[in-house]
């Protein structure tokens, strides 16, 4: 992953920080304890000989523990055995050497050692256990960036899935449209696969994208209706009632265009008079409602697999998110694909 796009928490260097403000703070503790003594030649700078030598060792420590791999989150008895037993007399050794060479000073009463070993013992194995959380923290930034990348490279494929069967399922409608006609009239034919072309040509290029604005679609659905109305005549009623300033909202690729073509399937196709659809666009309080009507009755076709409803509602949710839907209701002799978009949309 790009440095640049990684997680700001693992893109701080966490060790540097909490390495100086660690020792810093155990420096501080020394002024402050000595601070009787601070006058005297030599006590302040042993205390900042004292920062520095553990700074110096817990960093070859964290050294030994890259070479070792011990980063993985599982713990080892090592990680608690040489902070004390090899860390902790290498601190006092340094301690005892600043001693001598600062303030000029012998080391003959080694009462405080049991003492000292403790104290140096508990600050080595705090540092142990502060850098593990933070290794452990960071190892969780970067599993929880991995799979929010996961989950868009997963999202992405269902979704070019998704446009990969709505465009043959679509197309596929329209060539038995130009099956149909081909055999009465060929101008008709010819003049619906130049319609055909330019809604090929339309699919191909908004599928590279996500979503496309309301108006790009309501040209492929133009275009469709120009085909089907060469093939129904006048069976197909077809008038739009587009609300200005909708015309920009963002809507799935051929989204609307399954709609219509379910609303020219089981409205023209099914009734010998033909039938009027109505495709309108409205704002509404916090979106845009989209709405393809067509006169007839809500049924249930056992030769209609729905794939194309079944995957508009997917690409909406997966495009837009779940605030967009879309609703399919039978209300005084019409029926209504309803498509509500969230504002943002």
């Amino acid at each position: 992953m790009d440095k640049a796009k990684r997680p700001w928490l693992t893109r701080l260097n966490w060790y540097t920080i909490l390495q100086l403000a660690g020792w810093m703070s155990v420096g501080m503790f020394f002024l402050a304890l000595y601070s009787w003594t601070l006058h005297l030649k030599g006590v302040a700078l042993t205390s900042a000989w004292t920062v520095v030598s553990g700074l110096l060792i817990s960093h070859l420590w964290r050294r030994f523990f890259k070479q070792r791999g011990w980063h993985a989150p599982r713990l080892r008895w090592q990680m608690l055995a040489l902070p004390a037993l090899v860390l902790a007399p290498l601190q006092i050794i340094s301690v005892t050497l600043g001693i001598k060479l600062l303030q000029h000073g012998k080391v003959d009463d080694f009462r405080w050692l049991p003492m000292a070993l403790i104290f140096w013992s508990l600050i080595f194995l705090s540092w142990t256990g502060f850098y593990l959380m933070v290794k452990s923290i960071q190892r969780a930034a970067r599993f929880e960036a991995e799979t929010l990348r996961l989950e868009v490279v997963s999202k992405e494929a269902e979704l070019r899935a998704l446009q990969a069967q709505v465009n043959p399922h679509f197309f596929f409608n329209s060539l038995n449209s130009v099956r149909g006609l081909i055999y009465e009239d060929r101008d008709a034919a010819a003049q619906m696969i130049d319609q055909l072309a330019s809604l090929m040509r339309y699919a191909l290029q908004s599928g590279q994208a996500d979503t496309v604005t309301l108006a790009a679609e309501l040209e492929a659905v133009q275009a469709y209706l120009a085909i089907e109305r060469i093939r129904f005549e006048e069976r197909l009623r077809a008038r739009l009632d587009i609300e200005a300033g909708t015309e920009q909202a963002r809507v799935p690729p051929m989204a609307l265009q399954t709609l219509v073509e379910n609303a020219v399937k089981y409205g023209v196709e099914s009734s010998t008079t033909g039938c009027d659809i109505t495709i309108s666009a409205r704002r509404v309080a916090g979106g845009v409602r989209i709405e393809v009507a067509n006169t007839g009755a809500l049924r249930q076709f056992s030769n209609s697999t729905q794939v194309g409803l079944a995957n508009a509602r997917k690409r909406l949710t997966l495009t837009v998110g779940p605030a967009a839907n879309l609703e399919l209701a039978e209300n005084g002799g019409w029926v209504r694909a309803t498509l509500t978009l969230p504002a943002a949309a």
